[in-house]
């Protein structure tokens, strides 16, 4: 045994060694946009669209793992790979609506943890907001991303509360399973504005930037060689520890959206709460797992503040820093977490200001929660042209060789385009 265990530990460690963009991208799309709008789901709708946690999986995946293999093939961004092969036009339509979906998440999403910081300490709305941002600025300027990261993914644990809840309140997984594997659809609007939020909400603009630009990062950090034409000399290795990265990443916030579903339905919705209209009422989901292990059930506030502040910090940097990244390849600045603020003024520039207008996003009347909520519809309709883009580049082979995406990845990327599609047409169309 006292053989077996130090190899053991070796090789859980060279397993985690791997994980990296992908993972931090996948925590990073369960934001406080993300929870919130998979708890109006499960309220509004029970187990009715719990399918899309499943069915959702194989397409996120796709869209992900070929933003990151252009930017390792390329070794530039997404905004880079566009500005090189496409028009002025085409380039500054997407950099403007990725930014634009950003600011609105930023704001959506800072409201939301000062929401939360309000179910615990009775300090009025507007100081907490703006305390927010200052922090998540000044930590994001001067501490390695890699550093704030490992701070904050302790408070995303978190997360693992839904499951335990799930597990606590004896759900009916028949019912659950059914619900999983056959969609349910109701062709009303309210279903489709739901619905569109969700895959929204998860296969979001943000993400496609944010992931092609940190592999070219992470390039960079690991020393990677490059060829006569400055493009990275990457090995099959390498790839295939990147698609293992994006994978995990993956899975870990469709697991994540599946439970969230699975205890709002539960609790909420069979409860007779059907519109989350506060953070306390989301965090009342969690109230079943305070109770059984014997605690105040206004612990489950905590809890779930706990939640939305971890996420809510670890995902306004990645929605910021991805507007940093868009903007300063389209117009050829100096980029990166990896640089000091000396070195990288503009891209930090972009940084400070998507924070603050996102935090003036919060003093025009909207309430947070229906903020949260209509972010993630704006992303689910800004995500369709970008993706039709991707899987243009990705079925490219002057830009991307011999790395260009093969059969599966094609289908699926292309897969998601139509689905995503879908999905804002229907609501357009339930809509008029």
């Amino acid at each position: 045994m006292s053989v077996e265990s130090p190899h053991r530990n070796s090789r859980i460690k060279r397993f985690f060694k791997k994980l990296g963009p992908g993972l931090v991208t996948g925590a990073a799309d369960d934001d406080p946009s993300g929870i919130t709008t998979y708890s109006q789901s499960g309220a509004q709708f029970g187990f009715a669209q719990l399918w899309s946690a499943l069915y959702q999986l194989p397409l996120l995946i796709a869209i992900q793992e070929a933003c990151a293999r252009i930017g390792a093939v390329t070794g530039k961004g997404l905004s880079g790979v566009i500005k090189d092969n496409y028009t002025k036009k085409v380039l500054m339509g997407v950099v403007s609506l990725v930014v634009v979906a950003n600011m609105i998440n930023i704001g959506a999403d800072i409201g939301a943890v000062a929401s939360a910081i309000q179910l615990i300490i009775n300090v009025p709305f507007a100081f907490i907001a703006i305390l927010v941002s200052l922090i998540i600025v000044l930590l994001e300027v001067h501490i390695s991303y890699k550093k704030y990261v490992n701070i904050l993914k302790w408070l995303a644990l978190a997360l693992l509360a839904y499951p335990v809840t799930a597990i606590m309140i004896s759900a009916p997984w028949g019912e659950i399973f059914r619900a999983t594997i056959f969609p349910e659809i109701h062709f009303s609007f309210e279903y489709f504005f739901i619905i569109t939020a969700v895959f929204g909400t998860t296969i979001t603009p943000y993400m496609f930037f944010w992931e092609s630009s940190t592999q070219v990062e992470e390039e960079n950090y690991k020393h990677i060689k490059k060829d006569e034409n400055n493009r990275p000399i990457i090995s099959r290795h390498f790839l295939s520890n990147m698609r293992l990265d994006n994978t995990m990443g993956m899975i870990a916030s469709q697991v994540a959206q599946w439970f969230i579903i699975i205890v709002t339905a539960s609790v909420l919705f069979r409860g007779g709460i059907h519109n989350i209209a506060t953070a306390s009422d989301a965090a009342k989901a969690l109230e079943p797992l305070m109770t059984s292990l014997g605690a105040p059930g206004g612990l489950a506030k905590v809890l779930f503040a706990i939640g939305i502040v971890g996420l809510g910090m670890l995902a306004i940097p990645v929605l910021a820093g991805s507007s940093g990244y868009a903007l300063a390849e389209a117009f050829g600045w100096k980029e990166g977490l990896s640089r000091k603020f000396g070195h990288a003024k503009s891209f930090y520039t972009v940084i400070i200001l998507s924070t603050l207008l996102g935090l003036l996003f919060n003093f025009i009347g909207i309430d947070p929660i229906k903020a949260l909520v209509y972010a993630s519809v704006f992303n689910g309709i800004a995500a369709v042209p970008l993706i039709f883009l991707i899987a243009k580049i990705n079925s490219n082979k002057n830009i991307l060789g011999e790395h260009s995406g093969g059969a599966m990845s094609k289908f699926f990327t292309w897969l998601t385009f139509i689905v995503m599609l879908c999905s804002a047409l229907g609501l357009l169309y339930t809509f008029l």
